[in-house]
């Protein structure tokens, strides 16, 4: 099978639970493309992170302003100078299937962990509204990236820059 080529006008969406290093990875993957970064938990609005930060599980119906927001937000965003990459959990197909609808095509980059590796993380992780209860919930809503959506998935058990290079041997840029 050959890998996926990943042009500069494509956005990526590095997605997974919390905990899996979403934003971390983002940031190193976009500073070695050079491109901008994002975080869809940026766009979430108060009541959601509100909601979350006590421990309740958002619905789908919390959720859909969120992805208007976040498909907004790449809207917005120029891909003729190279497309962004940006954090979002877009835990179910659905989710992606709305992130997908941006202009400019979205490829997702399905980062995974062990769940006792996750739960380590999540309990150190100091100054984020995510409470470390709701991964339980998070995994069982998880739908990995499907052979027909465009994208891949890569294991984060390794170093931040391990599992970089992993994505970047995994995608084709131009």
């Amino acid at each position: 099978m050959s890998k996926p080529a990943v042009g500069r006008d494509v956005h990526l969406c590095v997605m997974g639970v919390s905990g899996v290093g979403k934003t971390t990875v983002g940031q190193e993957l976009a500073r070695r493309l050079g491109r901008a970064f994002g975080d869809a938990d940026d766009l979430h609005p108060k009541a959601s992170v509100d909601k979350m930060a006590s421990g309740t599980t958002l619905t789908d119906a919390d959720r859909a302003p969120w992805l208007d927001a976040v498909v907004e937000w790449l809207d917005d965003r120029p891909t003729d100078t190279g497309g962004v990459v940006f954090a979002c959990s877009a835990l179910k197909r659905r989710y992606r299937d709305r992130i997908a609808q941006a202009d400019a095509p979205v490829f997702f980059v399905h980062l995974t962990a062990d769940p006792a590796a996750l739960e380590d993380r999540l309990r150190n992780r100091k100054g984020h509204f995510m409470h470390v209860d709701m991964l339980q919930s998070q995994l069982a809503d998880l739908e990995p990236v499907a052979a027909d959506e465009n994208g891949v998935e890569v294991s984060t058990a390794g170093s931040i820059e391990e599992t970089v290079d992993a994505v970047l041997r995994r995608i084709q840029t131009d």
